[in-house]
């Protein structure tokens, strides 16, 4: 049986969970495939993933901060990531390089279908405006939320961002400075990258409401401010990006093999105490 070569693009990876997480699905659907992260800057990342195309490479994923680039250096483009901008999933297809995103089906399908929470009508606030912002925005408006607001540190980036979407009416961009005066939302995603380096982010309790549901896109320590800052405001439920880690892999595996893995088992083995700041390392 050929054995296909699968990696992981991005910067930090040291201690990603993606090589355990599709490790397991090979072993549990019966898959021959190696999967090897490679720690890629902006800078070389062009170059690494060309060499991994030339070793016999047949897909690969990709995390920050290259999400952007990937989209630029795919041949073609799914409509999710045409949508998006940004491509965390790449597949070679006749010697040429296909992008798509996965990130958003993940989050929504572990927000709505494994964990049964409803995101219809929620008015959302989304924090940050990079790769991962981006790739779950579309499939958060297609999941029937109210609206999204986004704000970042850098409100070009926000603005771009909204502009994308060109949906005034439910996308939006705001300056962080006011935050306190936005009301509060029914949803909350920190999708900025704070977390990753050790940074706090100043939020004022006065975003959240009694049914707010707090979402970090990271997972373990990056997530752990977030998510003692979304307790604190007695937020109705707490999640951490664990479970959109898996769900974002399994759909990545299924479109690399056809077939969509049995992501229970991972869970139950990566997810004791889902939702806390058990420290799992960074996306």
């Amino acid at each position: 049986m050929t054995c296909k070569q699968y990696a992981l693009f991005g910067q930090p990876i040291e201690h990603s969970l993606s090589p355990r997480i599709h490790a397991a699905f090979a072993r549990d659907s019966a898959v021959a495939m190696e999967y090897v992260a490679h720690a890629s800057s902006a800078a070389d990342f062009e170059a690494k993933l060309q060499a991994f195309a030339d070793s016999g490479g047949d897909g690969a994923n990709v995390t920050q901060p290259l999400k952007a680039l990937a989209a630029t250096l795919a041949e073609t483009l799914s409509e999710v990531a045409q949508r998006a901008g940004v491509v965390n999933t790449l597949t070679r297809r006749g010697g040429q390089w296909h992008g798509d995103n996965t990130d958003g089906a993940g989050l929504v399908h572990d927000l709505a279908e494994r964990l049964r929470l409803d995101l219809r009508g929620r008015r959302t606030l989304m924090l940050g405006a990079g790769g991962a912002a981006a790739g779950v925005l579309p499939a958060l408006l297609d999941a029937g939320v109210e609206s999204v607001t986004i704000v970042n540190r850098t409100p070009q980036s926000a603005e771009r961002l909204s502009e994308r979407h060109d949906d005034p009416g439910r996308v939006n961009a705001r300056y962080w400075k006011d935050l306190a005066t936005l009301g509060a939302f029914d949803f909350v995603v920190d999708a900025t990258s704070a977390g990753h380096s050790g940074v706090a982010l100043e939020l004022p309790f006065s975003i959240t409401g009694a049914r707010t549901l707090a979402v970090s896109l990271s997972y373990g320590a990056a997530a752990a401010r977030f998510l003692a800052w979304a307790r604190a405001a007695g937020c109705s439920d707490v999640q951490d990006g664990l479970g959109m880690l898996i769900e974002q892999a399994a759909a990545s595996f299924e479109i690399w093999h056809g077939l969509r893995p049995d992501t229970d088992p991972v869970h139950r083995e990566l997810g004791a105490g889902r939702g806390e700041a058990a420290l799992l390392g960074s996306d």
